[in-house]
């Protein structure tokens, strides 16, 4: 007999996680192939020479700027949904709850100064976290990225509507959608 795995007590959609995994994967390209290297932690902090930066023409263009906005949160949306196996009530919840989060970073690079005061000083010691500050203050404000987060937040949810598992899950449907 197979098991299903859980995650919150219910089963877990690997569709969703899927998608959401394999976007994110394609939104490194972006960073890898169009940015700069010591602009980007990931890539800067590799043990490895990972960046293609100037050794490939752009890929991604002016769309490249923006891009990283949709797929973070469409991303995160579906892969956050995809483990509480929630329904449309729930996956809506998700959606608003990582656009306002998307968002409240974006409006954080634009008064960078606020954010940079209450950023604690032990972040430096801490791994990711030690990038926190170099986010805020190197960050732009960007409408586009705003627009971006919307269009990523819109998309994930109708993902998620097509995804979602049918059949002997109707129960759990009924429970979310009540």
């Amino acid at each position: 007999m197979k098991k299903n795995l859980k995650a919150f007590g219910s089963i877990i959609n690997f569709r969703q996680i899927l998608i959401g995994l394999s976007v994110l994967i394609f939104g490194i390209m972006v960073y890898v192939i169009d940015r700069p290297p010591d602009q980007t932690y990931f890539v800067n902090r590799s043990p490895f020479n990972i960046s293609l930066f100037k050794t490939l023409p752009k890929l991604f263009s002016h769309i490249g700027n923006s891009l990283p906005s949709f797929i973070h949160v469409f991303s995160f949306i579906l892969i956050s949904a995809s483990l509480i196996s929630c329904r449309k009530k729930g996956y809506l919840i998700t959606c608003i709850s990582w656009f306002l989060i998307d968002c409240a970073f974006e409006f954080e690079q634009k008064f960078n100064p606020l954010v940079l005061k209450i950023i604690p000083d032990w972040f430096s010691g801490v791994p990711f976290l030690e990038n926190t500050r170099n986010y805020f203050f190197q960050g732009t404000f960007d409408v586009l990225d705003l627009a971006a987060v919307l269009i990523g937040s819109i998309t994930g949810y109708y993902v998620l509507i097509v995804t979602m598992k049918k059949g002997k899950y109707n129960e759990e449907k009924n429970r979310w959608n009540n």
